[in-house]
């Protein structure tokens, strides 16, 4: 059954997708107490990553802010893996995004806009958080952006 998150993601024309499988022994979310903390996620798309490379070599930086949304779209399917429904996220405390830079791209912060615009775009005033944005030299699978988020859940 699909709760008012799920049917504005939908509205936005996108799908919620399955969750990606760990690539290594972890989990792709885990809960302790009020929070859920994601593992990093890839811009997987049914199982495969679109593009891989440098922001700023390979891949422009707004193929990679599409990214960072699909990576956004994909930890808030790994939320939903642990809580069942996605109208219990009270907030998005903190959003995390390492990206795959070639040594002169500097435009970290504009690529993570992706994430952070999607989750403003699905849950409104929720989706509203802190952020750190990190430029990297690679990232698993040559993936050009990976993002985690800790979101904090409603009382039960």
């Amino acid at each position: 059954m699909s709760g008012v998150v799920e049917a504005r993601i939908a509205e936005l024309g996108l799908t919620l997708p399955e969750v990606v499988p760990p690539l290594a022994t972890y989990q792709p979310a885990v809960r302790s107490g009020a929070y859920v903390y994601t593992a990093g996620q890839l811009p997987m798309v049914q199982g495969k990553l679109p593009v891989t490379g440098k922001v700023g070599a390979e891949v422009s930086a707004e193929q990679a802010k599409e990214l960072a949304a699909t990576c956004a779209l994909n930890a808030l399917a790994a939320v939903k893996s642990v809580v069942g429904d996605l109208d219990r996220i009270a907030r998005v405390v903190k959003v995390v995004g390492f990206v795959a830079s070639a040594p002169d791209f500097t435009a970290q912060p504009g690529v993570l806009n992706g994430a952070s615009e999607l989750l403003g775009e699905v849950l409104g005033e929720k989706g509203v958080h802190a952020r750190s944005a990190v430029g990297v030299a690679v990232l698993p699978l040559d993936a050009p952006v990976e993002i985690e988020i800790q979101v904090e859940l409603l009382p039960a």
